[in-house]
């Protein structure tokens, strides 16, 4: 059974935020990722974070990472070769060597740096690079308003053509 939440009222008084409605309705829907491979998220400093994921088993070539309109995902194919040169044979096998996809929602202006793998742990970098133009700034009182001077000039202008 699904409980959606009605997100409509809020939509009177919030402009542009209906896509974060739409990414709350997609994590509360019940097809749930599976949780292999296990991983954390580090906040690392203020505006830098990491994912660590535990990939035993998979090599640098079976695993692909891809960042794609605030989506990143990391996918890891195992090698089936149909002849291998010793076949295995397990009495137990704990280590999981299966096919997997994991897929994140990451934030607006944050960008994948770097990923590498130590330990059999894969770490991707990430970092939030938020525009100049969208940092807070200080804004000056000087007393007088630049629209009014911009029209006076302007009005001065047509008059002297």
């Amino acid at each position: 059974m699904r409980t959606s939440k009605d997100f409509s009222p809020l939509y009177r008084s919030f402009i542009g935020f209906d896509h974060l409605a739409n990414l709350i309705d997609k994590a509360s829907q019940s097809d749930k990722q599976s949780s292999y491979p296990p991983y954390n998220i580090e906040l690392i400093s203020e505006d830098q974070y990491r994912i660590t994921m535990a990939i035993a088993g998979f090599a640098e070539d079976e695993l692909d990472i891809e960042s794609k309109q605030n989506t990143l995902v990391i996918t890891g194919t195992k090698a089936n070769s149909t002849e291998p040169p010793h076949p295995r044979k397990f009495l137990h096998q704990g280590i999981a060597e299966r096919n997997f996809e994991r897929k994140f929602q990451i934030g607006d202006h944050v960008k994948v740096i770097g990923a590498f793998i130590k330990d059999g742990l894969l770490n991707i970098d990430l970092e939030r690079e938020v525009p100049e133009e969208l940092k807070p700034r200080k804004i000056a009182i000087n007393g007088k308003s630049l629209l009014s001077t911009k029209a006076q000039s302007t009005t001065i202008e047509d008059k002297t053509s």
